[in-house]
C-alpha cells in the first residue's frame, strides 16, 4: 500500500525557530528527471542515490555559490569514503560550464547540471529572494556583494559561452538522500545566503567530526 512521502523539517543556522514551509520531498516526481555530466552524457536523478547515502547540493553558479563551492571542494575525498558518502552538486546551466567551475573551484567531486530546472521545479525550490532573519553570516561567503556580482560578470563574460550559467533568480538547496529512496534531511535555501553550513550537513549525513574548511594559513605550534 503506497504511503504519504515523510515530511522533512528545515533546521536554521541560528538554532531560533524562524517560519519555514516544511519541505515535502517526492523522489518519486524527480526519479526520472535527467542531469548531465560535464560530457553532456545524461543519467536519471536516480542513479546518484540508489546504492549509498549521497548529500545532493543544488545550486546556481553565482558569485556566493562559487564561494561556497570552494569550500566545498576542501572535503578530503577519504572522509566521504570513510563516512559511505557520495558528494554532488547539481547546477542549471549548460553541461558546458562544468568543467571550467571544477577547474575555478578545485572541487573534485561529482557535479551535474539540470539545464531546465526540472527537479529545481519538482521539489518546489523558490525563484527570487525571501529575506530570512540570521544571526550568523554564512561562513562560506567572503566577498561582499558589489565585489561578488562583479566577479560573476566577469566570470560569464569572459566564459567560452557568454552567460549568466542558468537563472540567477532560482535558489538551490540540499538534500540527503539513500541509499535507495529514504530521505533523511530536507534544505531548500531561502536566498542566495541561505545556504545550508556544509559541517552541519555532513554531521547529518554521518561525518563524525567537524572539518576545517577554511583557507587561512594554519599556524603550528612547536
Amino acid at each position: 500500500m503506497a504511503t504519504d512521502p515523510p515530511i522533512t523539517q528545515q533546521i536554521t543556522k541560528n538554532h531560533r525557530e524562524i517560519k519555514r514551509p516544511p519541505v515535502n520531498v517526492r523522489l518519486e516526481d524527480v526519479e526520472d528527471c535527467l542531469i548531465y555530466d560535464r560530457n553532456g552524457v545524461s543519467t536519471p536523478f536516480k542513479e546518484l542515490y540508489q546504492d549509498r547515502k549521497s548529500v545532493v547540493i543544488f545550486n546556481f553558479l553565482c558569485h556566493t555559490c562559487k564561494e561556497y563551492v570552494d569550500d566545498l571542494s576542501r572535503i578530503p575525498g577519504e572522509v566521504l569514503k570513510e563516512a559511505g558518502l557520495r558528494l554532488v552538486v547539481i547546477g542549471q546551466s549548460s553541461h558546458h560550464h562544468i568543467e571550467s567551475f571544477c577547474s575555478l573551484t578545485g572541487y573534485p567531486h561529482d557535479m551535474y547540471v539540470d539545464p531546465e530546472r526540472c527537479i529545481y521545479k519538482k521539489l518546489g525550490m523558490r525563484r527570487g529572494e525571501m529575506s530570512v532573519e540570521s544571526a550568523h553570516p554564512s561562513p562560506h561567503v567572503k566577498s561582499g556583494m558589489l565585489v561578488g556580482h562583479m566577479k560573476s560578470m566577469w566570470r560569464a563574460m569572459t566564459s567560452p559561452i557568454f552567460d549568466f550559467q542558468g537563472d540567477p533568480r532560482q535558489q538551490g538547496g540540499a538534500i540527503i538522500i539513500g541509499p535507495g529512496s529514504e530521505v533523511h534531511f530536507a534544505h531548500l535555501d531561502m536566498n542566495r545566503l541561505d545556504h545550508m553550513p556544509i559541517n552541519w550537513l555532513l554531521q547529518l549525513a554521518g561525518v563524525q567530526h567537524t572539518l576545517d574548511l577554511s583557507d587561512k594559513p594554519k599556524i603550528i605550534v612547536v
